[in-house]
């Protein structure tokens, strides 16, 4: 047994879960399965811990697994993401070919849940932003085509490109 199936064990997939520590553990989950697309929605990347070296780490070992790996990346804000996460947005200048983050337009911004989708397979959802209320799936091809299609739907609202070169915001 990994240490990947005792956390799903601790937090059973497709309930509603509660807590910050638990999203954390359970966003470590659906990153440590990724194989070759993550797809990221985020108002600004405050919660979930990705200012730490652990979701640094996940990130770039997902990168560094392929060069066919990509990252695709919308928040409503990129403030935290470049101040707050430096290893993170760094990790644009060595993946740029690999690695897209875009800011959404202000139309977009009444998006409050925030998700991450692993290879249209594992999805996590957080219900709001503001709540440490959250539902994860594994295995789950339908939940994560509902959910891509949302990703697609907001990413078709984006005004703008964060590059590694966006250090004045």
């Amino acid at each position: 047994m990994t240490g990947n199936d005792s956390i799903s064990e601790e937090l059973k997939p497709d309930t509603v879960l509660l807590g910050e520590r638990n999203y954390e553990t359970a966003l470590d989950l659906i990153f440590a399965r990724a194989e070759r697309e993550l797809l990221i929605f985020d108002q600004h990347l405050r919660v979930g811990a990705y200012h730490t070296n652990h979701r640094f780490t996940l990130i770039q070992d997902f990168l560094r697994k392929d060069s066919k790996n990509r990252l695709q990346m919308v928040l409503h804000e990129a403030d935290y993401f470049i101040h707050h996460c430096p290893r993170f947005f760094d990790l644009l200048k060595t993946y740029g070919h690999a690695m897209n983050v875009w800011l959404t337009n202000d139309h977009a911004k009444i998006a409050k849940d925030c998700f991450v989708i692993a290879d249209d397979l594992h999805t996590i959802r957080r219900i709001h932003i503001d709540h440490a209320r959250f539902r994860y799936t594994l295995d789950d091809p339908e939940t994560a085509a509902s959910l891509r299609h949302r990703f697609e739907e907001i990413l078709s609202e984006t005004s703008e490109p964060v590059t590694a070169s966006m250090l004045g915001l």
